[in-house]
C-alpha cells in the first residue's frame, strides 16, 4: 500500500508540475492578448485621426471608433482579471481549469461579436465585418495555441466562424443593405471567411498539441535525469551520467562483462580504537575523497561503501574502452597516491589492499519505488572479494585474477608479478593471481 501511494505521489507531483507550466502558458497568453489589443486600439485611433474623412465616408458616424475603443478597454480589463485569476488559483482540478478555458474562449469571441452587432445596428453598415476590428477573431484563434489544448483551439475557431457567419447573414438580410455594399458581404465571401477561421482553429490546435507533446518530452527527460541522479548520487562521473541518459535501457536487468574492484584499508580497527569518531570520519573522508575521484576518472562507479573500504565496478552500466585496463590503472593510481600522501604526512600512515576480477555479472536496478539501488550480482563479485582478502596473506597492495591480466596491455602487465594458482573459497578450481608488491 505504501509503495502504491509513493508511486501515485510521484506521478501526481509530475502532473502538478506539468499543469503548472500550462498555467504559465495561459497567463502568458492573457498578457500577450492585453498587449496586442492595447496596440490595436492605439493603432486604430491613430488611423482614425489621420484618415477621418475616409472613415466618415464609410461609417457616417463616430460611433464605430468609440465602440471599438470601449471594446478594447473592456477586453483588456477582462483579460487582466483572467490573468490574475489564473495566477492566484493554480491549484484547481484539471477538469475545472479545462471548463474555465472553454468559458473564457466563449466570452472573448462573444464580446467581439456583440461589438460588431452593436456597430452594424447603429451604423446601418456591414462594412465593419471586413475591417481590422473583425480580424480580431484571428488574434483569439492564434493565441488559443497557448492554451495547449487541441480541442479548445478547434472550438475557438468553430465558434468564431459560426458567430461571424450568423452576424454577416442575419444583419445583411435584416438591414436591407444596398446592392453596392452587399457586394462586400456576399454569402460566398462570409462563408469563405468562416471556413478560414475554422481552418485557423484546427491549425492552432495542431500547433498547441505539438507544443504540449514537446513539453511532456522535456518533463519526462527531466524526470529520467532526476531518477539517474537519485539512483547514483555521487557514484558516477558526469560523462557516464550523460551516457545513461542517452541509453536508459542500461539500467534494466542485463548480463554483461564487468571488472569488479574491492578495496580495503588495512589496520583500520586498531586505528579506530584510539581515535575520536570525528577523527575517524575525517580520516576516511581524506582517503575516500581522492579514491572516488580516481575511480570516476577511469569510468568506474562506487557501488557501495563497506565501512573501511568499498566495492567499485568498471563496465556497468556503461562500458567504454578496455575496462580491465581502466580498473588496474585506477588501482595503481590509488596505491601510489596513498603511498605518496602517507610518506609526505598528508594522511596518517596507511596501507590498502585491492582485489580485481573480471567476468560476467547480472546488472540492473533492484528495489522498490521507495528505494532502488543499481546492483552488480554474480560470482565475479564474490571472487573479487575473496581476492581482496588474499592481499593480506600475500602482503600485496594489489591482486588481480588471470581473467583481468589477459585483458591488459603488455605495458601494464610489466608492473605485475605472477603469484600462481591459488584456491579461493567458492571456486572448485584454483585461480591464477597476479599482484603488485607493497611499497610500504
Amino acid at each position: 500500500m505504501n509503495l502504491y501511494n509513493s508511486e501515485s505521489t510521484g506521478k501526481n507531483q509530475f502532473e502538478r508540475q506539468f499543469y503548472n507550466e500550462i498555467g504559465k502558458s495561459k497567463r502568458l497568453r492573457a498578457a500577450i492578448l492585453i498587449g496586442l489589443l492595447g496596440f490595436e486600439g492605439i493603432f486604430l485611433l491613430l488611423i482614425y485621426l489621420l484618415f477621418s474623412d475616409q472613415y466618415m465616408t464609410l461609417f457616417q458616424t463616430n460611433l464605430a471608433i468609440y465602440a471599438v475603443l470601449i471594446f478594447v478597454f473592456i477586453i483588456i480589463t477582462y483579460e487582466s482579471i483572467v490573468h490574475y485569476f489564473i495566477r492566484r488559483h493554480r491549484k484547481y482540478p484539471e477538469q475545472v481549469i479545462r471548463i474555465s478555458g472553454y468559458l473564457n474562449a466563449f466570452s472573448e469571441i462573444s464580446l467581439l461579436s456583440i461589438l460588431l452587432v452593436f456597430i452594424i445596428i447603429n451604423s446601418k453598415q456591414t462594412i465593419i465585418l471586413h475591417s481590422p476590428a473583425a480580424l480580431t477573431y484571428f488574434i483569439f484563434i492564434i493565441l488559443s495555441t497557448l492554451r495547449l489544448d487541441f480541442k479548445l483551439s478547434v472550438f475557438t475557431g468553430i465558434l468564431a466562424a459560426v458567430e461571424y457567419v450568423l452576424i454577416s447573414r442575419l444583419c445583411s438580410m435584416k438591414l436591407g443593405i444596398t446592392e453596392n455594399i452587399m457586394l462586400s458581404v456576399t454569402p460566398i465571401q462570409y462563408l469563405g471567411q468562416g471556413l478560414t477561421m475554422i481552418t485557423a482553429g484546427i491549425a492552432a490546435g495542431f500547433v498547441a498539441n505539438l507544443i504540449k507533446k514537446k513539453m511532456r518530452i522535456s518533463f519526462n527527460y527531466i524526470e529520467e535525469k532526476n531518477e539517474v541522479i537519485d539512483l547514483f548520487g555521487q557514484q558516477i562521473s558526469p560523462q557516464i551520467a550523460n551516457e545513461i541518459m542517452k541509453n536508459p535501457n542500461e539500467l534494466k536487468g542485463t548480463r554483461k562483462k564487468v571488472c569488479v574492484m574491492f578495496l580495503d584499508i588495512r589496520n583500520f580497527t586498531p586505528y579506530v580504537e584510539h581515535k575520536e569518531p570525528e577523527e575517524v570520519v575525517a580520516y576516511l573522508n581524506s582517503l575516500f575523497g581522492y579514491m572516488i575521484e580516481i575511480v570516476q576518472s577511469h569510468q568506474g562507479i562506487i557501488n557501495q561503501f563497506l565501512g573501511d573500504g568499498f566495492m567499485a565496478t568498471f563496465g556497468a552500466p556503461i562500458a567504454e574502452g578496455n575496462i580491465c585496463e581502466e580498473a588496474v590503472e585506477s588501482a595503481i593510481e590509488i596505491i601510489n597516491k596513498t603511498d605518496s600522501d602517507s610518506k609526505n604526512g598528508l594522511i596518517a600512515p596507511s596501507r590498502i589492499g585491492i582485489g580485481l576480477h573480471y567476468g560476467e555479472a547480472v546488472t540492473g536496478n533492484i528495489g522498490s519505488v521507495m528505494r532502488k539501488q543499481y546492483s552488480i550480482t554474480g560470482s565475479v563479485v564474490i571472487i573479487a572479494s575473496r581476492i581482496e582478502q588474499l592481499t593480506k596473506e600475500y602482503k600485496s597492495d594489489l591482486l588481480i585474477s588471470k581473467e583481468v591480466f589477459c585483458q591488459l596491455d603488455e605495458k601494464t602487465r610489466k608492473h605485475l608479478t605472477r603469484i600462481g594458482p591459488v584456491m579461493v573459497k567458492g571456486r572448485e578450481n584454483p585461480i591464477t593471481l597476479y599482484g603488485q608488491v607493497s611499497h610500504i
